[in-house]
C-alpha cells in the first residue's frame, strides 16, 4: 500500500492559483504536454523510489501506468487501479479485494480526468528552466502557495520527443518520490476492456461496491 500512496501523491497535487513562468520552462512544458495529448495514449514504465532521510528509509518499486484521455490502468506491487472514464475499480492483491467507486466528474484531480495531469502544471506554480544538457531538459516548480507541503518538482524532459524522463517530488517532511520512467511509449492502442476490471479474471476476490 506504500508505493500506492507514493504514486497517488504524485498524482492528486493541488493546483489552484495562477503561476510564473520562466518563457523557455513555459515552452518546454507546452509542448511535453500537447505532445502527449495528442497521442492515443501514454505508457509509461518506472521506477518508484521513496527516500525518507529523516529516518533513513528508502523503498523501490517498480510499476506501469497507461493514460488513453479520461481512462487509466495503473499497476504497482499489490495493487492494480482500473478507470474506465466513468467507473473506478481499486484491486488489493494481497487482501484478494475489489472496491468499485465512481469519481465526481466535476473533480478534477487525476482520478475522474486523468489526462489533467499533464495541464495542471499551467497553475499554481512558479516555473524555471534549471539546466540544459545535450538530451533533456531539467524543469523546476516551485509551489507558490507557501502552505503546500512540496517544496519542488523537478521535470526532465527529453530534447528529441519531449518524453518524460524523471520526475522527484521533494517535501517539507524530508520525503523525496523520484518516478525514474524506463519506458515511455506514445503509440500503443489499448481497447476500452483494458481499462475495466473483469471478474472472470480474478476469481474468488471480494467485491465492496461503493457507487
Amino acid at each position: 500500500m506504500r508505493y500506492t500512496f507514493a504514486i497517488l501523491f504524485l498524482l492528486f497535487i493541488p493546483f489552484n492559483s495562477k503561476g510564473q513562468a520562466d518563457p523557455e520552462g513555459l515552452r518546454i512544458l507546452d509542448k511535453f504536454s500537447s505532445t502527449a495529448l495528442s497521442a492515443p495514449s501514454v505508457s509509461i514504465k518506472f521506477k518508484l523510489i521513496t527516500d525518507d532521510a529523516a529516518n533513513s528509509k528508502k523503498d523501490t518499486a517498480s510499476g506501469s501506468l497507461v493514460m488513453a484521455k479520461d481512462q487509466y490502468r495503473l499497476e504497482l506491487p499489490g495493487n492494480i487501479v482500473w478507470f474506465n472514464g466513468s467507473v473506478s475499480w481499486n484491486y488489493l492483491v494481497n487482501e484478494k479485494e475489489v472496491t468499485i467507486t465512481k469519481p465526481d466528474r466535476r473533480d478534477e484531480s487525476f482520478m475522474s480526468r486523468p489526462a489533467s495531469v499533464f495541464t495542471l502544471y499551467k497553475k499554481g506554480y512558479k516555473i524555471r528552466l534549471l539546466d540544459e544538457t545535450a538530451t533533456a531538459w531539467i524543469v523546476d516548480l516551485y509551489p507558490e502557495d507557501t502552505g503546500n507541503e512540496l517544496i519542488r518538482i523537478r521535470l526532465t524532459i527529453g530534447k528529441t520527443t519531449y518524453n518524460l524522463l524523471n520526475a522527484e517530488y521533494k517535501r517539507k517532511d524530508g520525503i523525496t518520490i523520484s518516478l525514474k520512467v524506463t519506458d515511455y511509449n506514445l503509440k500503443t492502442l489499448p481497447d476500452g476492456s483494458y481499462f475495466t476490471f473483469n471478474p472472470k479474471n480474478y476469481r474468488d476476490v471480494e467485491i465492496i461496491d461503493m457507487r
